[in-house]
């Protein structure tokens, strides 16, 4: 037996001996574990989970051991993902931490940043959120107002930032700010970490029409930054931020927990679309619409069969412009789903509340209106296809 077989049975006894039956299921929304401990999950086998995987360091499998990851070669890293979708099992971990900030500062951050910061998050302790756009600042996001002035030993920070995710539950940012004013909009940012619990931070939540709140606005007044939490060179933030879109947009942390995180697991229906059609047309499905399903589904295969390649091909980082595909595919393929369901439910897939909808009905019409700004989160499908055509396909200006 090859040592890459040990492997995979003692992973697989591992998992099946370790992992808890409730995480094993459909995630269930408010028991996920984002870190931190400002927002707990409300399943305590959640904690059980992510106590398990963070001791063998496999809430981040390819991160060197001593900061708190998992050390697995690529190889080993396939064949935990395939062991952890065989059992469906859900992330132990997720948030930005592990899917944005960490990886960046592997590349990025000082030794000192990395020992400080990277542990923490990899065993939950710590929550982040980012702060990027800016009322004036969106997908022009180099016209990023909010200043850092040079103090000597520390930088003070004034400005705001909006669309913050998380930020009332976040025990850290990683922010992008103007350090010179004189510079070109594209040099002259910084990139720097600070505590949330910072004198001089407010956060205001955005009230939503769906009663929620994921937003919020972020104010910077007078915030004591040390020197030592700049990541990267003074005036060179733009890099930094730029790489760290692209560990986003990879989506490639969803493939260690079977797709149990993220757009493509929240807008799961109770059954396969097919089924689904079927119950809601009495069996009978109309074959322009048994059509679109068969073709929504082949695209959500193609594009996990091609983050799948990407892994696989790669020496165990994230890919570098491609990963705008990922997001634009992702996008299009999320709000093409919601719409399919809404044509199969038909005016039960547009209630907002009473009895006469299921609880499944009711938060799909929610999530059908809000992938109406999936294309726009994270990076505008314009711009992705802009970073695709000069980036990827090379083509001219």
């Amino acid at each position: 037996m090859s040592s890459l077989d040990d492997f995979r049975a003692a992973t697989r006894d591992w998992l099946e001996a370790n992992c808890p039956q409730s995480m094993r299921t459909r995630i269930v929304a408010g028991e996920e574990v984002n870190g931190g401990s400002k927002r707990r999950s409300t399943n305590p086998d959640a904690y059980v989970w992510l106590e398990r995987m963070a001791e063998r360091g496999w809430t981040v499998p390819t991160w060197p051991r001593e900061y708190g990851g998992g050390g697995l070669d690529k190889d080993q890293f396939l064949i935990l993902l395939e062991e952890l979708q065989r059992i469906h099992a859900r992330p132990p971990l997720g948030g930005m931490g592990v899917t944005m900030i960490g990886p960046t500062l592997l590349e990025y951050g000082s030794e000192e940043q990395k020992l400080r910061h990277l542990p923490r998050i990899a065993s939950g302790e710590v929550a982040w959120c980012q702060g990027y756009s800016e009322p004036g600042a969106g997908s022009d996001l180099a016209s990023l107002q909010t200043k850092a002035e040079d103090k000597g030993d520390h930088f003070l920070v004034n400005g705001s930032k909006i669309w913050t995710s998380g930020a009332s539950h976040a025990d850290w940012i990683f922010c992008l700010v103007r350090t010179d004013t004189a510079a070109p909009k594209h040099q002259g940012i910084s990139f720097l970490l600070f505590s949330m619990d910072s004198p001089g931070v407010t956060i205001k939540p955005i009230e939503l029409l769906n009663g929620k709140s994921p937003f919020c606005q972020t104010f910077f007044d007078d915030v004591k930054v040390p020197k030592e939490d700049l990541v990267h060179n003074l005036n060179e933030g733009w890099t930094v931020a730029k790489r760290l879109l692209q560990h986003e947009r990879s989506g490639l942390a969803a493939l260690a927990s079977a797709d149990t995180a993220g757009p493509l697991e929240r807008i799961r229906p109770e059954l396969p679309l097919g089924q689904l059609a079927a119950e809601y047309a009495g069996g009978d499905i109309e074959p322009g619409l048994r059509r679109d399903i068969v073709s929504n589904d082949m695209t959500k295969q193609a594009f996990h069969l091609t983050q799948q390649r990407t892994v696989e091909e790669s020496a165990g980082g994230t890919p570098g412009a491609a990963t705008s595909i990922f997001k634009f595919v992702e996008a299009e393929y999320v709000k093409a789903q919601l719409e399919l369901q809404l044509r199969i439910r038909g005016t039960q897939g547009v209630g907002w509340s009473g009895d006469t909808f299921t609880d499944m009905e009711l938060s799909m019409a929610r999530l059908w209106l809000e992938a109406k700004s999936i294309s726009i989160a994270g990076g505008s499908n314009e711009i992705q296809l802009n970073i695709i055509a000069k980036r990827v396909l090379g083509l001219p200006d």
